[in-house]
């Protein structure tokens, strides 16, 4: 049986997984790659199949856009209906991934598989015309998310030989994360450009169950069962650190969210129409980098505090030169910046969040991860349009964000393995 390591239970390594443990930190000068980490059995298979099940939180919105003005809405009501796909996780997430926690990771990765592709499929079917049904559709879509992420990162300690090789496998998969937000809107377009709006809702339904059903067939993912524990009334949400550092990631989230509003204005602004779409490009692209450059350089010891600290406020710090009028090639090039560090302040806080989270609910923390910056990402984009799509907006949220970790007086705990 699988247990994650740490907040899960210790991690299984043996023969047919990935052979004795070894101490990582002694053994090498520099923290494992991402190239060490997708060596081991396993691990391409699950991080593919993950991102692969979670490209439809990336296609949707615009599918959806694109659906709904095809069917004669307004863009208001596409953007409401695209809002409330994004809302919609915030809520399905924590659940699926307390189902994970209780009965395993197949069930909830299959459920949530099934009901985002009969939504998905009714919607490509029956079109946005009816908005109640749509409506409906789009609510279970969007709640029926499998639990990929989560499973994934209590997955990584069954999979992985020591603590070290887990750190670099949380930035790898934060680093992926940026492919969900770069390829989904791309293909969204491409197939609803090629074809039609109601097919691209078609393909997030077939690669989610495709991604979903691979991932969840995986030997680990059918072994893995979290430690029994006692449900405490608030669950993940009972260590009293956890609280500010979620309501940071709403507002990490918010950055993001924002930042596509401020993509479009600066397109406007510049008579250039690519730049909405090449602006959250060039940040995904940063994060991707700043993914390889933070697992190669990453603390020897699991990061704390003090680390959350000094990222968010250099987080917050890089978007101040956005703030001055620019050409667009010096946009693109600054918005690398906040990119970069933005994977590694949200891998440094899944890690803060999993460590805090009590025993055999680090599924559901996860989901609650997810919930927050997905609910940032709504709120960044709903504000950025009213207030103009200024980039104080991002800097705003990112100050917030910082601050926020600051708040955190309580240090976080370091179990073995996390």
């Amino acid at each position: 049986m699988y247990k994650g390591q740490g907040v899960d239970g210790p991690a299984l390594a043996g023969p047919g997984v990935n052979g004795p443990a070894v101490d990582g930190l002694a053994a090498r000068a520099f923290p494992p790659s991402f190239g060490d980490v997708l060596r081991h059995r396993y691990c391409t298979r699950l991080l593919v199949s993950s991102v692969a099940g979670r490209l439809s939180l990336g296609m949707v919105p615009v599918a959806l856009i694109l659906a709904a003005q095809t069917d004669g809405h307004s863009l208001a009501t596409a953007s409401v209906l695209a809002a409330l796909y994004g809302i919609a996780p915030a809520l399905g997430l924590p659940l699926l991934g307390r189902l994970a926690a209780l009965r395993g990771l197949p069930l909830p990765c299959h459920l949530g598989a099934v009901i985002v592709a009969t939504a998905l499929g009714t919607l490509a079917l029956a079109g946005t015309s009816n908005l109640p049904l749509a409506a409906v559709c789009v609510a279970l879509a969007g709640a029926g998310c499998p639990p990929l992420e989560g499973g994934l990162r209590s997955l990584w300690h069954a999979v992985l030989p020591d603590d070290a090789h887990v750190r670099t496998a949380y930035t790898l998969d934060s680093s992926a994360q940026q492919i969900v937000y770069v390829m989904g809107p791309a293909l969204a377009i491409a197939w609803a450009t090629w074809f039609s709006p109601a097919a691209a809702l078609a393909m997030a339904a077939a690669v989610t169950l495709a991604g979903s059903l691979t991932f969840a067939t995986t030997r680990p993912a059918r072994r893995w069962r979290a430690v029994p524990c006692h449900r405490e009334r608030f669950g993940v949400l009972r260590p009293p650190s956890m609280r500010p550092l979620l309501f940071s990631l709403v507002f990490l989230g918010a950055t993001v969210g924002a930042l596509d509003v401020a993509g479009i204005v600066v397109a406007e602004r510049q008579d250039a129409p690519w730049v909405a779409g090449a602006l959250p490009a060039v940040f995904s692209v940063g994060g991707l980098l700043g993914g390889a450059l933070f697992a190669r350089f990453q603390p020897a010891a699991a990061p704390g505090p003090r680390h959350l600290v000094l990222l968010g406020g250099a987080f917050a710090a890089a978007w101040l030169p956005l703030l001055a009028p620019l050409p667009v090639p010096a946009v693109l090039g600054l918005a690398m910046l906040p990119g970069g560090l933005f994977v590694a302040l949200l891998t440094v806080a899944s890690l803060t969040v999993t460590s805090l989270a009590p025993p055999g609910t680090s599924t559901e923390a996860v989901g609650w991860i997810s919930s927050a910056i997905r609910l940032g990402l709504a709120g960044g984009t709903a504000l950025a349009g009213p207030l103009g799509g200024h980039f104080v907006v991002p800097l705003t949220a990112a100050a917030l964000c910082a601050l926020l970790l600051t708040a955190r007086t309580v240090p976080a705990p370091t179990p073995a393995g996390v």
